[in-house]
């Protein structure tokens, strides 16, 4: 009998999706659980008590956090259909890379985020610099990162469709656009027509309007 299969996610996070769109893919039954990040729950706290955030996939009572590692683990527990990581051993080191330089990125992003307006322009420059090395090396001629079809670094960057979209328009300074990014930009079209992305995306005017109060936390002295 197979082990029963919970998630543990916020309808705003990202790093949920990431997991839900993994588990998707691979066809896998699953319960969501919907956490409210202002008041965890006593599961949640028990499961990732290190750092006692969403998400936290939970696989016959056994629980595993945080997303990067999450994608691993569903890639070696359940490894077909639709592998989520290429077999051979370089391209397989490759994915890990643009993952890591993904993780490693985000403070750019969050900076770019929480920019007063005279800091703006400087860090949508910031954040068009680390766009443009993942275009070029990143991503290349490829239709996805993966190829022909969508894999785990594909899965870790699809914050770029729903959530960066709308962290662009509360910010007021667009970058991932096709005039600066013609190949990147292609590459979030097609990726949000994937059925799995987008069957599975959070409301974009729910998800307008939270970014707005998080962006206005962030303007108050």
């Amino acid at each position: 009998m197979d082990q029963e299969v919970k998630l543990y996610g916020n309808w705003a996070s990202f790093f949920a999706y990431k997991v839900i769109w993994a588990l998707k893919l691979k066809g896998i039954k699953y319960e969501y659980i919907e956490e409210d990040l202002s008041n965890k729950s006593d599961l949640l706290l028990e499961h990732n008590p290190v750092y006692k955030k969403v998400p936290v996939l939970v696989h016959g009572g056994k629980p595993i956090p945080e997303s990067s590692v999450i994608l691993e683990y569903i890639e070696d527990t359940w490894p077909h259909p639709n592998p989520l990581f290429p077999e051979d051993a370089f391209e397989r080191a490759m994915a890990r890379f643009w993952i890591k330089f993904g993780n490693e990125k985000g403070l750019v992003f969050y900076s770019y985020f929480r920019a007063s307006q005279e800091q703006k322009e400087e860090a949508a420059n910031q954040v068009l610099q680390v766009l443009k090395i993942l275009e070029d090396q990143g991503l290349g001629s490829k239709k996805f990162f993966g190829g022909e079809s969508i894999n785990a670094v594909d899965l870790s960057f699809g914050w770029l469709v729903h959530w960066y979209e709308c962290m662009e328009e509360v910010v007021g300074v667009k970058v991932l656009e096709p005039t600066n990014l013609p190949r990147l930009h292609a590459w979030l079209e097609n990726f949000k027509e994937v059925p799995v992305i987008k069957e599975n995306l959070p409301d974009k005017e729910e998800l307008m309007e939270y970014n707005k109060k998080i962006r206005a936390s962030f303007l108050v002295d």
